[in-house]
């Protein structure tokens, strides 16, 4: 156990204290924040802000956890849906409780994700209207509404005559 440590508990580099800015050394501390950062929506910028190191730092000692952006949020539920499980199957009634509620939020986020993907939502292609085909029918509705008003003003005024 030659290595020594800072404050933190992060490994110092070799050169600590000579010439030149010292190489960021990712720990496993240090992965497991990233992840946790970027499967609650950080953007790299602002992860990189919260590590003190730069971007293209992060993306070089971080590629692997943040090539995972997508499915970063389900891997974050599934390990807090497994942990909710366990602790309640072990009898905390607690945990229980928190995993009904976190089953009615995934059962209500999927039906949203189903209804937002259902087959008949999509408008084809004939249906779409262009910017002159809809200005034209703007124009005919402009008409027709302006006809209708004199129409109206038309028998108001024979009626007071």
């Amino acid at each position: 156990m030659s290595e020594i440590f800072d404050l933190f508990g992060d490994p110092v580099p070799a050169n600590w204290g000579q010439r030149g800015r010292p190489e960021h050394i990712p720990t496993q501390q240090n992965r497991n924040r990233v992840s946790m950062l970027v499967a609650l929506g950080w953007s790299n910028p602002r992860i990189a802000a919260a590590m003190l190191v730069t971007l293209p730092t992060l993306r070089k000692h971080y590629f692997s956890e943040l090539k995972y952006r997508d499915v970063a949020r389900d891997r974050l539920n599934a390990n807090l849906a497994t942990k909710l499980w366990s602790l309640f199957m072990d009898g905390n009634v607690a945990a229980g409780k928190e995993f009904r509620k976190f089953m009615d939020v995934n059962d209500r986020m999927e039906l949203e994700r189903s209804m937002a993907t259902a087959p008949g939502d999509k408008p084809s292609a004939s249906e779409r209207v262009g910017k002159k085909q809809l200005d034209a029918r703007r124009a005919a509705d402009a008409d027709a509404d302006l006809m209708a008003e004199l129409e109206q003003e038309a028998t108001a005024q024979n009626a007071v005559h």
